[in-house]
């Protein structure tokens, strides 16, 4: 099917342009041709750091939670809102950084998310009011979804098929190195007493937990500059010879040899039938500047024009499907994880108080961590009063995933992405329901490892499955808009926590098994994947 243009040109032209277009060489056998090396695995680390990177951005509130309680005063509603407050702006960003980064490009929006992320957990650091905080914690959640979102689809359209699925899943045990590295930086900064104050400015050693863990954004964003942008990308904007330049360099860096050497010439370039900007400009989509109206206008229409793609067959069954699978799977994800931090300290300030007895996690869930009811301990509100099993349980969960972050990679051409997926969540549901008959903080541990090993492997997988589903100029949208429900669904899931977990902790425990077990049935209507090239 050609595009306008092509249609409106004589019939000589067309022809000429055909038999041109023929003489390139397939996208897919000239990746193959690039080899598979030392690029693929630098890749693989920086994409690699980028998700432990969000791993650590989005779960950091956790721990600021118990620490900044008495500096902020937050009652368990006012926390509920401070873990609501990224991933308001996760649901605001996604979309966002979706749109740019399939219009404007992969690596340009994957730095300047990593930077505004950095740049705002610094200044987060340093914020001396509750509301202020929240603001800046709101600008972080904005920032390290849009990396978080694109990492993927960059990462995959570098690939070759036989090795994008496996290269992909690879991508958990980042995830799993950063669940295990917060607790630990936490371990080391939090419990030390150090605190400075100056004329009402005050300096604790969970605010330089914050600014630690800020850090690494501005280093990896800075690190993004010495690649490439993505080569599939550009192909797909009709810049033919600057998707052969990247995959030359490629051929480079895996073999050793003279980018001469490369056996490729030229691209055959798609006829892009869908791109509003091939129909009425010359120009490649990536270098329309905002600040000219017309070139604003027409990448807006390209935007518009690409969501309508979206929700509209033959795309439509998909996006609604992964739409949903997101929000049963973030919203329990995020929410427990968040909250996992706090439930263990009740539990330790539980069990330090009532010595011999047991209670179940609602019970003790009911008891407030305010002024007015310290649990007996003199020591409640001394601003670095978590526990040290805390840290140790929350380690101790990171380590739970590692057995499944090897498990994935190794086995998921033998038993498929959809199988990890359907078997995660299923069994992640059953074991959110679970949670409700622990009596103890070594059972609560046990289910929370559980829990976490799973669901963080169900994210995981959606995100390798969601790269085979969508063609190049629809793949980081529609994670963009699958974040953006999945990430909608975390916000509603902190707030009803933050207000239930005192009143009623049955309601949010039965709410999240079920939309766990209703996601992984979701995913049985999902295709197999990592078999074909990518569109």
């Amino acid at each position: 099917m050609k595009s306008k243009v092509m249609r409106g040109l004589p019939r000589y032209v067309q022809r000429w342009l055909d038999f041109i277009e023929g003489q390139g060489e397939d996208f897919e056998r000239a990746l193959e041709q690039t080899g598979f090396g030392r690029f693929h695995f630098s890749l693989l680390a920086l994409c690699g750091l980028i998700y432990m990177n969000t791993a650590i951005g989005i779960t950091i509130i956790s721990f600021v939670l118990p620490s900044a309680t008495c500096d902020f005063q937050m009652s368990s509603s006012d926390k509920g809102w401070l873990t609501a407050a990224p991933m308001l702006g996760m649901v605001i960003g996604s979309y966002f950084w979706g749109c740019l980064a399939d219009t404007k490009g992969r690596k340009t929006v994957l730095i300047a998310a990593l930077l505004m992320d950095g740049v705002c957990g610094l200044l987060s650091s340093i914020s001396q009011v509750y509301w202020l905080f929240m603001l800046l914690r709101f600008l972080n959640g904005f920032a390290i979804t849009g990396a978080m979102g694109i990492c993927f689809p960059y990462l995959g359209e570098f690939q070759p098929n036989k090795y994008r699925e496996t290269i992909l899943c690879w991508m958990e045990l980042f995830w799993t190195f950063g669940v295990i590295v917060l607790p630990g930086i936490a371990w080391i900064i939090i419990p030390d007493k150090f605190v400075y104050l100056s004329n009402g400015f005050k300096f604790a050693s969970w605010n330089l937990f914050v600014a630690a863990c800020s850090v690494p954004s501005v280093l990896i964003g800075c690190w993004l500059f010495f690649f490439p942008e993505s080569p599939k990308f550009l192909l797909e904007c009709g810049e033919a010879e600057g998707a052969l330049e990247v995959l030359r360099d490629m051929f480079v860096c895996n073999t050793g040899k003279d980018g001469a050497d490369f056996p490729v010439s030229s691209l055959r370039e798609k006829v892009r039938t869908m791109s509003v900007v091939s129909q009425q400009s010359t120009r490649s989509i990536r270098n329309l500047r905002i600040r000219k109206p017309k070139e604003l206008k027409l990448l807006m229409l390209e935007i518009w024009e690409q969501t309508k793609a979206l929700c509209k067959p033959p795309h439509l069954r998909y996006t609604v499907i992964t739409c949903l699978i997101q929000f049963g799977l973030t919203t329990s994800y995020y929410t427990l994880m968040i909250w996992f931090p706090e439930l263990f300290d009740r539990f330790e300030k539980y069990e330090h108080g009532h010595q011999n007895a047991t209670a179940t996690l609602c019970e003790v869930s009911s008891v407030r961590l305010d002024s007015n009811k310290t649990l007996d301990l003199p020591d409640a509100c001394d601003g670095n009063n978590i526990e040290n099993t805390v840290f140790l349980h929350t380690m101790i969960i990171g380590l739970a995933c590692i057995p499944t972050s090897f498990w994935l990679p190794l086995c998921v051409h033998r038993l498929g992405a959809k199988f990890f997926l359907v078997f995660s969540l299923l069994v992640a549901g059953g074991v959110t329901f679970g949670l409700y008959f622990v009596n103890s903080a070594i059972s609560n541990l046990v289910l929370s490892c559980i829990f976490e090993a799973l669901t963080s492997l169900g994210i995981s997988t959606v995100y390798c499955v969601m790269v085979d589903l969508f063609p190049t100029n629809l793949r980081v949208m529609a994670a963009a808009l699958s974040l953006t429900f999945g990430r909608g669904g975390a916000l509603i899931g902190n707030l009803l926590f933050g207000f239930l977990i005192d009143l009623n902790c049955v309601v949010p425990i039965a709410l999240f098994g079920s939309m766990l077990l209703g996601s992984g049935l979701l995913c049985l209507l999902l295709p197999n994947t990592g078999e074909g090239r990518l569109d």
